[in-house]
């Protein structure tokens, strides 16, 4: 039998994936929606800092996350002193890190649906008096469920999977910051294989029902 540390681990694990996933699937819908229909100036800029997290190391963008929300930083000392709140080894800061982390994971999957709907209908609705908003919800978003779901699930998939931005905002606190992508270094550290292998098989398990979920839904979706 699993001990209770051990589910808890895995437990804390998969929350910070859905708090993650849910808040970036509102965040992403937005900048998503921009990127695919709204012409800007330096837009190409803002789609490259959305993009970074795909080519930038972990551990550098874990390290400016660390230093920018430290306690002696201007950004860390303000929601210390006003809002009485702490990202640095918090939960808090893992969810808030691992949506920078994990946004262009939500954002890419969405813009691409996006753009690749017919644009009649959206011309239809806008001619039959529907705004943007009403447009968005009533035509863009229907048709675009294999997009949204495949989004969800990388972006969900990506977060229970990181290690590098975990660990430097969240460090070891178990029961609060300790998620099975670091307990499997721990284990290892310890030499304690047999530990190490449940969390690493646990998280393999889960990666791959995910994603076969998704060949099937993007299978049916698209036949």
């Amino acid at each position: 039998m699993f001990d209770y540390d051990f589910l808890q681990t895995l437990w804390l694990s998969f929350k910070l994936a859905f708090l993650t996933t849910f808040l970036l699937f509102f965040v992403g819908i937005f900048i998503a929606y921009i990127f695919a229909f709204v012409n800007f100036p330096l837009k190409a800029v803002f789609q490259v800092i959305v993009a970074m997290p795909l080519v930038l190391p972990p551990s550098v963008l874990g390290f400016y996350l660390l230093i920018a929300f430290s306690q002696n930083s201007i950004i860390g000392a303000f929601l210390k002193e006003y809002f009485n709140l702490s990202l640095v080894f918090t939960f808090e800061g893992l969810v808030f890190a691992s949506m920078i982390f994990s946004l262009p994971f939500m954002v890419n999957p969405l813009q691409s649906a996006f753009s690749s709907l017919n644009p009649n209908l959206i011309h239809v609705s806008y001619t039959l008096g529907k705004g943007k908003i009403e447009t968005l919800f009533r035509i863009i978003l229907p048709n675009c469920k294999a997009g949204i779901f495949s989004a969800c699930v990388m972006a969900f998939a990506h977060t229970i999977g990181e290690f590098g931005v975990v660990m430097m905002i969240g460090g070891h606190k178990k029961g609060e910051t300790l998620v099975a992508s670091i307990a499997i270094y721990d284990e290892l550290e310890a030499l304690n294989y047999t530990l190490a292998h449940q969390y690493a098989f646990a998280l393999f398990a889960l990666s791959f029902i995910l994603l076969l979920s998704l060949y099937f839904v993007n299978k049916k979706f698209n036949n």
